[in-house]
């Protein structure tokens, strides 16, 4: 009996979850919206090298434009949620997705950059809409639970929508799937229009908090974090690839990074079933610090996915309790602008990540620094905004 009754406690946070009204159709339209955005930055980089004809650079700089873009604008397509609400906010960004899609495939270099950049800036904000509305459909005492189930969400979004473009691209063509990536966010944004969820509860203040009481060193802290993470697990997927790369063993690229994200799952559900928080500060410092050694098993593959283990099972809570916290330090009538904030945040890690490890690797001539650097740099930075926030309560003690 036991063993039976183990697996139904640790089931037991989620299914309370997923019982309250319109969280699991919100979970599902999640799923499915984000499919296509994550398939949409390795599209457009096969668009750019095999149909344009350009290099991996020209295709890099594209993609750069629509990551500054996005991270500018989420914070402002939050803030436009907070005061005019969500639909108005997917009327636009909806219509713009959907002409950045149905021209991109046909615009020259030059005029495809620029779009790039424009559609960036009003990119359908699908991770940002979704937190919010976690935060106004659930309690505060199962949002931990919920921001899990949400983390683990984006996991597989991140498996399917990647690997799912790569295979139209060859099997179709890259227009082809450009097309396709355009309809399936269009459709995105009805889903969402349609649904309508929440972006505050019933009971929740809607008078304006000016920023200053509610951006304060704590809120600043966790945006760091959230960077932080995405910086370390963006540099480690750049790792991953070089390292397998120096062994020969290039073929086992994909399997590695399933194993990884299968890792993060695991972790997610794990930390969702918890009955104590833990706090982000401390996920993302063990994060860095376990990312650290991973290159010295990069001589195999199979040594790798061993090495990855305890790094990988960190990814899914440190997102899941940085978004958890930031749903309850703001305040709920400016909550769009705080995820959006936080969207920001990651976005930012994910650009900077990449770059710092590929420099290291290039100049040290071995992928293992790559994982150290983006550890290091990660601790440096936890470091720093810990301190900081230890600094402030003291400074505020009589």
């Amino acid at each position: 009996m036991t063993t039976l009754a183990s697996p139904r406690r640790v089931m037991a946070p989620y299914r309370g979850v997923l019982a309250l009204p319109g969280v699991r159709g919100l979970f599902l339209i999640a799923l499915l919206a984000r499919v296509p955005v994550t398939a949409a930055g390795v599209t457009l980089t096969l668009h750019v090298v095999l149909d344009l004809h350009h290099g991996y650079a020209a295709a890099g700089l594209v993609g750069t434009a629509t990551t500054v873009a996005s991270a500018v604008g989420a914070p402002l397509l939050g803030r436009f949620v907070d005061r005019r609400g969500l639909r108005p906010m997917l009327v636009v960004t909806t219509l713009a997705e959907a002409l950045f899609w149905a021209a991109s495939p046909r615009l020259p270099y030059p005029v495809l950059l620029a779009a790039a950049a424009v559609a960036g800036l009003l990119t359908l904000p699908v991770f940002g809409v979704i937190r919010q509305s976690i935060a106004a459909l659930v309690p505060e005492q199962q949002r931990r639970q919920a921001y899990a189930l949400d983390s683990m969400s984006v996991e597989l979004s991140f498996m399917i929508g990647p690997a799912l473009a790569v295979f139209a691209v060859t099997a179709v063509s890259a227009r082809a799937t450009m097309f396709a990536i355009g309809a399936g966010i269009t459709l995105s944004g009805l889903a969402l229009y349609l649904f309508n969820p929440p972006v505050r509860a019933g009971h929740e203040e809607h008078a304006p908090v000016p920023r200053r009481q509610w951006l304060t060193g704590r809120m600043v802290t966790l945006l760091a974090v959230g960077t932080v993470a995405t910086l370390v697990l963006s540099g480690t997927d750049v790792a991953v690839v070089a390292a397998l790369r120096a062994s020969g063993q290039l073929s086992f690229t994909g399997l590695v990074l399933a194993v990884w994200a299968a890792y993060s799952l695991i972790g997610g559900f794990v930390y969702g079933a918890q009955h104590r928080a833990i706090p982000p500060l401390a996920l993302v410092a063990a994060l860095c610090a376990l990312t650290i050694p991973i290159g010295l098993a990069s001589g195999h593959w199979l040594l790798l996915c061993l090495a990855i283990l305890p790094a990988g099972a960190l990814c899914a809570p440190t997102l899941a309790a940085t978004a958890d916290a930031v749903s309850r330090l703001a305040p709920p009538a400016v909550r769009g602008e705080a995820m959006g904030l936080h969207s920001s945040a990651i976005t930012v890690g994910l650009a900077l990540g990449a770059p710092l490890a590929g420099a290291v690797i290039d100049n040290s001539h071995h992928p293992g620094w790559g994982f150290a650097a983006a550890g290091v740099v990660g601790l440096v930075v936890t470091a720093v905004a810990g301190l900081t926030l230890v600094r402030r309560r003291l400074a505020r003690r009589p």
